[in-house]
């Protein structure tokens, strides 16, 4: 593979005389460098023919003087100048021998075979990674491996045998899996021997290890990478988004931040998620999307826009990245005697102070399509509604006194809550109906307890008032319900 480097400097002494005129008393003057200019610049006075520069690639004090030699020009002789691009091939240089000191790591010699190329039926070579003496192979649609400075023989069974030798990159072998990294290097990250990156074109995320390559995408999560991954590249052609893979070292799990392409100066469209392998699942959602993160020396950093980041940090405020403050969430399902109809009248959780409930939503009530023509709508249950709570206010949000008084306002004894109370070490609160009004229904909204459906989803935050990016802990949620119907 051949191209055309500009070369953007030499290995050369300047030599200059600048006289100020043409005056016999003239004297040479100091005139400033060619270099970056900082150095004070000064013009003659008028021109003078006397003025000369030399270059010299070594210069000598005196005659059989010590000679300073800072090497010889760089350049570059090529006949014809065309580059050549071949994306399945490797090429290697020569090495720096650091007990002589000799390097030749820009050394390409055309008089050797210096390339190794794989199956360009798999796509171009995404990525390379080093690892023992193997050297790990990432195409878009394939990866394999490669011995590093040692060769393969095969015994009568069939069995690899490895020998050291001459060969810089041995015989090349595909794992198991028509899988690759599809063209988002980005999103490789390693810890220990596990590899962890994304094949986009498969709609799938995947772990390299001992054992081979495993889809931990069907960790219960194939349907969402299915829709995110192929969305990826958004409406344009051209341009992609990114899949920005990294290495928590201090939660020890693989962070994968999916962001779309859009438009320049439009807001930011992302998903970031992460994997544990201790659990073979998905634990968390973030609200930041890195554009590039790993882990040095026990701590986890991410860069954004240029600047670096330390995730974890015990001084900083806890759910803010980058400067700006976002909710704790979690979603979770009351699903009881799945079968049974229930009324889901209360709610209580195990934790700390500064919970609120957003949500709390019925599963479809089911009203059938009556009147509607057969396959207009996609779905017969489509007209069906949810029943929904209002806003459950924590602790302190729904503090208030009989003057009128609101928290973080003081307040006068007794003190009451619209939302959660505490009682016997839990934090309790009744669910205020707020759904629609629909047929049949005399009593509907803030006159009816609690909300009716076979199961709940339900969505608990921290709120905006109680110790803004201080600690929450949440062990545990319970709701009290009785039998509508079996």
């Amino acid at each position: 593979m051949a191209g055309v480097i500009e070369v953007k400097f030499f290995n050369s002494f300047i030599l200059r005389k600048t006289l100020n005129d043409n005056t016999p008393t003239s004297l040479p003057m100091w005139n400033g460098s060619r270099g970056d200019g900082t150095y004070p610049q000064q013009t003659p006075a008028t021109p003078n023919d006397a003025n000369w520069a030399v270059e010299e690639s070594r210069i000598t004090g005196g005659y059989n003087n010590t000679q300073t030699d800072i090497g010889v020009k760089a350049y570059l002789t090529e006949s014809e100048p065309n580059a050549v691009f071949k994306t399945n091939s490797m090429i290697y240089s020569g090495i720096f021998n650091s007990r002589t000191g000799i390097n030749d790591t820009n050394v390409f010699s055309v008089g050797t075979d210096i390339t190794k190329s794989v199956n360009p039926a798999h796509g171009s070579i995404q990525k390379l990674y080093a690892e023992d003496t193997n050297l790990i192979i990432f195409q878009e649609s394939k990866v394999s491996r490669a011995l590093i400075d040692k060769d393969a023989i095969y015994s009568a069974e069939g069995g690899q045998i490895s020998t050291v030798g001459n060969v810089v990159i041995g015989p090349v072998t595909a794992y198991a899996g028509d899988f690759g990294i599809s063209r988002n290097p980005e999103s490789f990250a390693i810890y220990g021997r596990r590899k962890y990156f994304t094949d986009k074109n498969r709609n799938v995320l995947l772990r390299l290890s001992s054992d081979g390559l495993t889809e931990i995408s069907n960790y219960g999560m194939s349907d969402f990478f299915r829709d995110e991954l192929s969305i990826l590249n958004g409406n344009a052609s051209t341009s992609t988004g990114k899949a920005v893979g990294a290495w928590d070292i201090h939660s020890r799990q693989y962070t994968l931040s999916l962001q779309k392409y859009v438009a320049p100066g439009s807001p930011q469209v992302f998903k970031t998620i992460s994997f544990d392998d201790s659990v073979n699942g998905f634990p968390s959602f973030f609200d930041y999307a890195p554009d590039h993160g790993d882990s040095i020396k026990n701590e986890y950093y991410t860069v954004k826009d240029g600047s670096m980041w330390l995730h974890y940090s015990p001084t900083a405020l806890r759910s803010n990245f980058y400067g700006t403050q976002y909710k704790s969430s979690i979603k979770f399902i009351f699903n009881p005697k799945v079968s049974m109809s229930k009324v889901f009248k209360t709610i209580n959780y195990e934790g700390g102070n500064g919970w609120e409930v957003n949500s709390f939503i019925s599963d479809i009530t089911g009203i059938n399509s009556v009147g509607v023509p057969e396959g207009a709508l996609n779905d017969e249950w489509e007209l069906g509604t949810r029943d929904t709570t209002a806003l459950v206010y924590s602790y302190n949000q729904g503090s208030y006194d009989n003057y009128g008084n609101t928290f973080p306002s003081q307040l006068t004894p007794p003190i009451n809550h619209a939302g959660f109370d505490r009682k016997e070490n839990k934090y309790m609160s009744n669910l205020i109906n707020n759904s629609p009004a629909a047929a049949g229904e005399i009593m509907f909204g803030a006159d009816m307890t609690g909300i009716k459906g076979h199961f709940a989803t339900v969505t608990m935050s921290t709120d905006n008032v109680t110790d803004v990016g201080g600690m929450k802990e949440l062990f545990a949620a319970s709701s009290n319900y009785v039998e509508s119907s079996y």
